[in-house]
Parts: structure tokens; sequence; C-alpha cells
């Protein structure tokens, strides 16, 4: 078993630790890999009844590990977990600190319910990157906080506290860093004490709606992701990041 992610099970809930606190718990290929196999497993597992996720140290995730890019298979590696969030069919919660930046971001868009502690830094620097959203973000933000919100976070890649994050709609609750994990526990606790069916059929019902835009937006950002990867920008960007400068897109042509 991958020490990428930590499970600890008591009363109905499994708490699910993102544990590369080193990297800001960025996800390599492993640590996606892991993550969705326990997320499955949760799924078909009838003494879990709710899931909270969180990370180590003082982070959520800073997302993909560009430094595992060279790895083979581990450039699109994030759509092995993809599946596994959107498919996940019982209450999950999450509890983010710190940063959240790429696919450590939008994965919380998935959550049934989010609470963010204080020191929350939210970005999805795809643009910046070169790149295409993910895991149904493009969809999923829209429903969120509306279209006009969602484009201005996507195409400016700006950062977004805790309380602009509350604000938006896109987190439910706000509490200190020290309080946040006791606070999602004790929240995950009481809505295990209800019966897994009626809550199985109530996060159905919740999501059907949802579940044609979600799919028709993992399909169009991975042909996009397709498109971008190893063009000049996503090359510029990746350059950039191993030489330590600001990349430069200018008079780039486009792919």
């Amino acid at each position: 078993m991958s020490d990428t992610v930590l499970k600890e099970f008591k009363e109905g809930v499994l708490l699910l630790t993102l544990n590369r606190p080193n990297s800001k718990n960025s996800f390599n290929l492993e640590q996606w890999e892991a993550f969705a196999a326990e997320l499955d497993a949760a799924r078909n597992n009838d003494d879990v009844t709710v899931v909270v996720i969180t990370g180590a140290g003082n982070d959520f995730s800073a997302g993909q590990d560009l430094k595992d890019y060279g790895v083979s298979g581990a450039a699109h590696s994030y759509r092995i977990t993809e599946r596994a969030v959107v498919d996940f069919d019982k209450p999950l919660i999450a509890a983010a600190r710190g940063v959240a930046v790429g696919g450590g971001a939008t994965i919380l868009f998935h959550s049934d319910v989010l609470y963010v502690g204080e020191s929350l830094r939210m970005r999805l620097p795809f643009n910046s990157l070169g790149m295409a959203p993910e895991f149904a973000s493009s969809y999923m933000l829209q429903a969120l906080i509306g279209p006009q919100r969602a484009a201005e976070l996507l195409f400016t890649t700006e950062w977004i506290d805790a309380d602009k994050a509350l604000e938006a709609g896109i987190a439910s609750r706000k509490f200190r860093d020290d309080e946040l994990l006791q606070k999602a526990m004790e929240k995950a606790t009481e809505i295990a004490q209800l019966p897994l069916t009626s809550l199985l059929e109530t996060k159905r019902c919740l999501k059907t709606a949802h579940r044609a835009g979600i799919e028709a937006a993992l399909k169009i950002e991975r042909e996009a992701m397709d498109r971008l990867a190893g063009g000049p920008a996503s090359m510029e960007a990746m350059m950039a990041f191993m030489e330590k400068r600001k990349p430069n897109f200018r008079n780039l042509k486009k792919k």
C-alpha cells in the first residue's frame, strides 16, 4: 500500500489524507493512483458511509507535481482520479487549508461539503501553464459560482483566499486552521449516523442534474488538453518553471 495517501476509519467515516507534505502534497503518479484506489475501495465498502479528504501538513495540495511530468504515463495521470472522483456516490467532505492549486483545487469542486481553513489560497493556473482546465472544472465552477465569475477565475489564474471562496459559494464554511479538520470530522460523523441507502439516493438526486454537463466537460477538456500538451505554450511554461523564470507567451504560434 502506498504511503502517499493515509487512511483512518472510525464510526463509518473514512479519512483520506494526501501525504506528500514536503512537496505541498502535489500529485505524482503514485499518489494519483493511490487516491483513486482508495476512493474506489470506499465506494464499494458498505462499512464506509462518509469520506473526508484533507492534506498533511499545512496545505491541501499544490496539484500536479511538474517534476513528475517526465515519468512515463504521468503527464495525464490525473485522469485516473477524475473518474474515481466523479463516480464517487457517497457523501464527500473536504477540509482544505493552505495551498489548493490546479488539480488540488478542482478535486474540491466535486466535494459535497467543503470546509476551508483561514489560510486557504486557491488557484486555477491552467492558462499560465499553456494548458486547459481539468476535472470538469469548466462546468463545475460555473455550477458553483456562475459563468462570469468562473470565466474570470479561469482566464486570469488569480489567487482566491478563504474569504473569497466562502463569499463566492465555493466553500460552505471557514474555520481556524487548527480546528478545521475537527469540524469536518464532526460533520462527517453526524452524517454517518444516517442510513447509507438514503444518503446514496440523496446524492444521486443532487448529482443527476449535473451528470450530463460533467461528462461533456470531461470530454472536451481531455480533447483540449491533448491538443495543448507539448505545444509551444506548455513547453514555454515548463521551461520557465525549470529555469525559475516568468514565462513569455508573446509571439508564440497557435497550435
